[in-house]
């Protein structure tokens, strides 16, 4: 078999989209209303898939990685995105909110432990549940790692992955004066949150092409415009994460607890050319994971659609099906 097989090919990896057989709203409090559901085996493996963003939400897509005679999959938008209300909101909207939204899940739904399969965001809120309820988790599996570091953000905020793309970036880039672009973040954060619709959509256009037109080794450097709404959400709640440095303790939290996970084991996916995410920070975790395996996939990017990341995600899914006695 092809270890990285070509974009046609990769479409026989993924099993056919399921159904969901139970969808619910989940008020968690704050005002917060979850957007839960659940597909395929209602006695298999429980398994809860935690999207990007934060602001992404979750889509019918995210079904297709996992057998569904096996496993029991939950996936849920989180706070303020997708389908979940208030949309685009950040009141009440940080990573312990969320980490306490999947006990509330969990809790719901009666499932003792879960596998956690998150990518990119999803891989960061992955990582700090499990570190902080490491007794709820089977197994981590994560895609396009990012660690909510400092670096990370001067690295795509700041013009590293910049210098890759320049006419890219500078669209981004050009959008704010001159004497504000020493900290993007913070200007597009006025912008996004300044009370004007139209020029908060404009903005958050803005953001999320930037991201998008990144995140496929195939890219020709053009994003798309992603409807205002979604964008307005996406950009929102990103920004306000970053600004706040995922309301972690301290820069390289997730590094200094990572012996909380030590028993579990995990398997990490990450394209050798994410332009979002950059390999180090997967090859660091699984550095000082013991019980990780990393895979690393040549010609990958960033996106979970990316084939010979899909593939693998759905060899090490069948793989961990197998290991379990269902």
């Amino acid at each position: 078999m092809d270890k990285y097989p070509s974009q046609k090919r990769a479409v026989q990896y993924l099993y056919p989209p399921i159904d969901p057989y139970d969808h619910r709203r989940l008020d968690v409090g704050n005002g917060h209303n979850l957007y839960v559901e659940q597909c395929g085996n209602p006695d298999g493996i429980p398994v809860i898939v935690l999207h990007g963003g934060p602001g992404g939400g979750c889509s019918p897509a995210m079904r297709r990685y996992f057998d569904p005679k096996v496993f029991r999959v939950v996936l849920f938008d989180q706070r303020g995105c997708g389908r979940s209300r208030p949309h685009a909101s950040v009141s009440n909207n940080t990573t312990w909110h969320l980490v306490s939204d999947i006990e509330a899940i969990r809790e719901t739904l009666g499932i003792d432990q879960f596998i956690v399969f998150g990518g990119s965001w999803g891989a960061t809120l992955s990582l700090i549940y499990a570190i902080s309820h490491p007794e709820r988790v089977r197994h981590l599996v994560l895609r396009g790692v990012f660690l909510m570091t400092q670096t990370e953000l001067d690295w795509f905020y700041g013009g590293g992955a910049g210098q890759f793309w320049p006419e890219t970036w500078a669209r981004f880039r050009d959008l704010i004066p001159v004497e504000e672009r020493d900290d993007l973040i913070t200007a597009y954060h006025q912008r996004l949150f300044c009370g004007d619709l139209r020029v908060e959509t404009k903005h958050a256009q803005a953001w999320s092409a930037w991201e998008n037109a990144l995140a496929s080794v195939y890219s020709s450097g053009h994003g798309g415009e992603a409807p205002g709404d979604y964008a307005r959400a996406f950009a929102r709640l990103e920004n306000h994460y970053f600004v706040n440095n995922g309301f972690l303790e301290h820069d390289g939290w997730i590094l200094a607890n990572v012996d909380r996970i030590a028993a579990i084991p995990g398997d990490i996916v990450q394209g050798r050319y994410d332009m979002i995410c950059p390999p180090q920070r997967a090859w660091e975790l699984a550095q000082a994971w013991p019980n990780s395996d990393l895979h690393m996939i040549r010609n990958a990017g960033h996106a979970l659609s990316e084939p010979g990341i899909s593939a693998e995600l759905v060899r090490v899914m069948d793989r961990i099906a197998d290991s379990f006695d269902v």
